[in-house]
C-alpha cells in the first residue's frame, strides 16, 4: 500500500511507460527521480529515457546554478529512447540533472534535483531480503537512527512480473527517497530492504560518501525467476512449473522476475549486488542450485555491463548471505545444509574460481526460534548486514581485512592415534561440541554418518576423535544440519572478528575443504 499522494504522483509517468516503442512523450526512465544517487568515478553514470523519435537531447549537469557538463544525443527510432554517459564524478552533490529534448520548434525540459554521486548497490532475493526494518530486532531505535544518514538513498522496486524482459520498471513503490522512520517501517515486507538498509549504513560509516540503495525482492520466490532464459538454458534447467516447498509463496515462473524486477535497471552503472535467497531452492531444483546461481551472478554481470555501455563493472562485486537455519520438521538431512554448499559453487568459500569477486556472510549462527514470522524470518539483520559489509569492503573495496570465518587449509588421517587433525589458515576460538563435526565411515560400500568429538585444540589446530569408524573413513564434514547451532554459539569462530567458521564438506585426502568439486554423501 502506498501513500495517496504517492499514487497520484505515479499515475502519469505510468500511462507515458503505457507502450516504450510508441511514439511516447518526453520523459526520463522510471528510476531517474529527485533524490537519487549516481554511480560516482571511475564509472560514469548514465542517464537515459524516452522521446520524440529523431529528436536532439541535450543532458546537462548543473551545482548552484553552474554548469558542469554537457552531453548531447538523440533519439532512436526503434525504441523511442535516449541515453547519454556523463564523465565521472566525484562523491559529492547536490546536484540538478536537466535534459531537453528539441524537435522542430518544439522544446521540452525535464529536471530532477538533489541528485548525489557515490556508490549503488542492487539487493535482491526473497523474504529475508525482504523483510522491513519494522521486523528486525531494536526496530524502534533503528527507526529513529536516520537523521545521520540522509546521504544514503533508498529505492523500492513494487512486485511486478514479465513474461518478456522490460526495458523500463512498470512500477516503483518508493520513488528515490531520503530514509524516514515513515518509508523504513512502512509494514511487514512493504517498501524498503532492512538488510539492504543496513548494509548500506555500514557501508556509509567506512566510505563517508553518498550510497544509494536499490530494493528489489519477492518473498517465496526460486532462483529461477530471478534468471534470464539464458542462464537457465547454460544449467540444463528442466522446464517443470511445480515448485514442492512450503517456503514458496511467490511467483516461480521462470524469468517472470528478472524480467520485470531486475532487467529494467541493466542501463544503469552500478557499483555491486547483494542477494539473499535459496530457501525456495531447498526442495526444488536443490541440485542445480551449484549451477544457477554462479550463472546468475555471470549473467547479470554481462547483461549490467553492456546495458550500461561497459561503465557497470564486468566483475562487479556481488555478495550473498548464506543461508540461516529454520524450524521445519525436517530430518538433520534435509536439502538446507546442501543448498548452503551449492551456494558456494560446492568450494564451501568464496572468491572461488567459480565464484570470482565474490562475498559471502555465514549467517547459520543467527537462527531466531521466536521469530513472530517464522524461524524461516531471523530478525537480526544487523549481524548479518555487519558480516556482508565486512565482505564487501575487502572485496568491494579493497580492505585488508578479516572478511571470512576459518577454514582448514589442512586434513590429515592420525590412525594410529584414531584423530582426525584440521589444521586452519586461521586462529580458532573452539567452544566444545560432540556432534557437530561428524565422519563418513564405510565398508562394503555402505556408508553412514558419525558423530567425531572434538579431541584437542590449539590457536589453529582441531583434532576429532575418529575411533569410532572401525573401517574406511573416508570424509569429515562440518555443521551439516539445518539447525546446527544455537544463536551465535557455534563451536567455531574467528577469535577477533567473531566470525563463524562456514559448514564445509571434504574426503580425507589431505586437500583444503571445498577443492573436491562433489559433495560427500
Amino acid at each position: 500500500m502506498v501513500a495517496p499522494g504517492f499514487v497520484f504522483g505515479l499515475v502519469l509517468p505510468l500511462l507515458l511507460r503505457a507502450d516504450a516503442s510508441a511514439d511516447v512523450g518526453f520523459r526520463f526512465a522510471s528510476y531517474i527521480d529527485n533524490y537519487m544517487v549516481l554511480q560516482k568515478e571511475p564509472a560514469g553514470a548514465v542517464i537515459w529515457g524516452y522521446g520524440v523519435s529523431g529528436a536532439t537531447v541535450t543532458v546537462t549537469l548543473c551545482q548552484d546554478q553552474e554548469t558542469i557538463m554537457k552531453k548531447v544525443t538523440s533519439v532512436k527510432a526503434h525504441s523511442n529512447s535516449w541515453m547519454v554517459v556523463l564523465d565521472p564524478v566525484k562523491p559529492g552533490g547536490p546536484y540538478e540533472v536537466m535534459a531537453q529534448q528539441i524537435l522542430g520548434r518544439k522544446n521540452f525540459t525535464l529536471r530532477i534535483h538533489d541528485v548525489l554521486f557515490g556508490d549503488v548497490w542492487l539487493c535482491s532475493g526473497q523474504s529475508n531480503m525482504q523483510m522491513t526494518v519494522s521486523q528486525i530486532f531494536n526496530a524502534t531505535s533503528e527507526l529513529s537512527n536516520t537523521a545521520a544518514y540522509q546521504s544514503v538513498r533508498i529505492l523500492s522496486v513494487s512486485l511486478t512480473q514479465a513474461q518478456q524482459e522490460l526495458e523500463d520498471l512498470a512500477k516503483v513503490d518508493l520513488q528515490w527517497s531520503k530514509p524516514t522512520l515513515e518509508n523504513l517501517g512502512h509494514g511487514n515486507f512493504t517498501y524498503m530492504s532492512a538488510l539492504c538498509w543496513l548494509f548500506g549504513r555500514y557501508l556509509h560509516d567506512t566510505l563517508r560518501y553518498p550510497v544509494g540503495l536499490i530494493s528489489s525482492s519477492w518473498a517465496g520466490t526460486p532462483i529461477e525467476a530471478w534468471s534470464s532464459e539464458r542462464s537457465l538454458k547454460a544449467c540444463g534447467v528442466p522446464r517443470q512449473g511445480f515448485m514442492p516447498s512450503d517456503l514458496e509463496t511467490g511467483p516461480s515462473e521462470y524469468s517472470v522476475l528478472w524480467n520485470a524486477m531486475i532487467h529494467p535497471f541493466h542501463n544503469m552503472t552500478l557499483k555491486g549486488v547483494i542477494w539473499y535467497q535459496g530457501e525456495s531452492n531447498v526442495n526444488f531444483n536443490r541440485d542445480l542450485y551449484n549451477c544457477t546461481f554462479p550463472a546468475l551472478i555471470e549473467d547479470w554481470r554481462q547483461t549490467f555491463h553492456d546495458g550500461s555501455q561497459g561503465q557497470t563493472e564486468r566483475f562487479f562485486p556481488f555478495g550473498f548471505v548464506q543461508l540461516s537455519s529454520y524450524l521445519s520438521g525436517a530430518t538433520p538431512n534435509d536439502g538446507l545444509p546442501e543448498i548452503r554448499w551449492h551456494q558456494t559453487a560446492d568450494f564451501g568459500y568464496v572468491p572461488n574460481p567459480r565464484m570470482p569477486s565474490t562475498f559471502m556472510a555465514v549467517a547459520m549462527d543467527l537462527c531466531d526460534r521466536n521469530s513472530p514470522f517464522g524461524s524461516a524470518h531471523p530478525r537480526d539483520k544487523q549481524t548479518v548486514a555487519y558480516r556482508l559489509h565486512l565482505g564487501a569492503r575487502a572485496v568491494a573495496y579493497g580492505a585488508k581485512l578479516t572478511f571470512q570465518g576459518p577454514l582448514p587449509q589442512k586434513i590429515e588421517l592420525l590412525g594410529d592415534m584414531g584423530l582426525l587433525n584440521l589444521t586452519y589458515s586461521q586462529p580458532i576460538q573452539v567452544q566444545r561440541h560432540n556432534k557437530i563435526f561428524e565422519i563418513s565411515c564405510c565398508s562394503d560400500h555402505q556408508c553412514k554418518w558419525l558423530p567425531a568429538p572434538m579431541d584437542t585444540f590449539s590457536t589453529q589446530t582441531l583434532a576429532l576423535n575418529v575411533k569410532s569408524c572401525h573401517d574406511s573413513l573416508v570424509a569429515v564434514r562440518y555443521a551439516w544440519a539445518t539447525w546446527p547451532c544455537e544463536y551465535k554459539q557455534c563451536p567455531l569462530y574467528h577469535p577477533t572478528s567473531a566470525l563463524p567458521a562456514p559448514p564445509f564438506t571434504a574426503f580425507i585426502t589431505n586437500q583444503i575443504p571445498g577443492y573436491c568439486s562433489k559433495v560427500a554423501k
